[in-house]
C-alpha cells in the first residue's frame, strides 16, 4: 500500500496529511481532518451528502481521491460563517433531519457565487444533483432564491 504526502488548503489553512492511493477527499476531510459536515450517504456521487466546493465548484467529495486535491482550494460547511445561504436556510425551514443539509448548503453557495442571476430554471438545474428524503425540495428552493435577493422573507 503506498502512501502519499499531501497538502490541502481546507477552509482557508494549510493542512498535511498521509493519504492512501484510494482514499476519497471525503473520507480525508472526516477521518483526518475531523470535519465531518460533509456526510457520507451514497459514496458512489448520487445522493450530495457530501458536496464540497473545489476552487469555488460544487464538488461530491465522495468522487475525489485526496490526492487529486493538492493544491486546490477546499471549502467545507466548517468553512463559511454566516453566509446568506445559510440564514436562508434557517429563516425557511429548508431543512429537517440536518443529514443533507450541509451539501444543499454548499450547492446553494457556490450557485450564488457562480450564478447570481439564476432562474428558476437553473435553481432546479442546480438542485438535481442533491436529494432529500425528509422534505419538500420547495423550502429548499425559496431559501436559495431568498439567498440570491429573488423574494421576500415570509411571515
Amino acid at each position: 500500500m503506498k502512501l502519499h504526502t499531501i497538502h490541502l488548503n481546507v477552509n482557508d489553512e494549510e493542512q498535511k496529511v498521509t493519504v492512501r492511493s484510494g482514499d476519497t477527499l471525503l473520507y480525508t476531510i472526516r477521518e483526518q481532518l475531523g470535519l465531518t459536515g460533509a456526510k457520507p450517504g451514497c459514496l458512489n456521487g448520487d445522493c450530495g451528502a457530501c458536496t464540497i466546493q473545489v476552487d469555488g465548484w460544487p464538488m461530491k467529495s465522495c468522487l475525489m481521491m485526496a490526492v487529486e486535491a493538492e493544491g486546490k482550494q477546499i471549502t467545507t460547511i466548517e468553512g463559511l460563517n454566516n453566509t446568506p445561504i445559510q440564514e436562508a436556510f434557517v429563516h425557511h425551514f429548508a431543512f429537517q433531519c440536518g443529514y443533507c443539509t450541509p451539501g444543499f448548503i454548499m450547492n446553494g453557495h457556490s450557485l450564488i457565487q457562480k450564478k447570481p442571476d439564476a432562474d428558476d430554471s437553473t435553481i432546479k438545474e442546480w438542485l438535481e444533483s442533491n436529494i432529500c428524503r425528509c422534505t419538500s425540495y420547495i423550502e429548499i428552493e425559496k431559501a436559495i432564491k431568498f439567498a440570491l435577493g429573488k423574494n421576500k422573507p415570509s411571515s
